[in-house]
């Protein structure tokens, strides 16, 4: 008896730790697509909150709208959509399986970090 509770604790610890949300590291860059001679913004702004559990990206409530691109290893898009800014969860596509690039572009700017699938 004292065996099958072992087994049993230790099967759900790792079932639980299976499914934790991990905060996604993301770097700021600015877009510069405008004509010679316009300057980007002088600095950055704050990253945006996203965490990854599972196949879920859940947002913080305020943040404005992004475009979401998830790249693959050969810089492909395999999945892009809007994420409006009353979003606060976004389902990937359960097809995806390994690393990705992930891509938030708003105003002039792109916040990129890495999610494994």
């Amino acid at each position: 008896m004292k065996k099958l509770l072992v087994f049993l604790a230790l099967l759900m610890s790792c079932t639980f730790a299976q499914a934790q949300k991990v905060e996604i590291d993301f770097t700021c860059e600015g877009i510069d697509d405008g004509p010679i001679g316009n300057h980007m913004p002088r600095g950055p702004i704050d990253p945006p909150t996203v965490y990854l559990e599972d196949y879920i990206l859940t947002f913080a409530t305020n943040h404005p709208e992004y475009v979401l691109y998830i790249k693959d290893e050969y810089e492909t898009v395999v999945y892009s959509t809007v994420i409006t800014s009353a979003t606060t969860e976004v389902v990937l596509p359960s097809t995806l399986s390994g690393n990705y690039e992930i891509d938030l572009v708003m105003d002039g700017w792109c916040f990129w970090g890495w999610i494994e699938l």
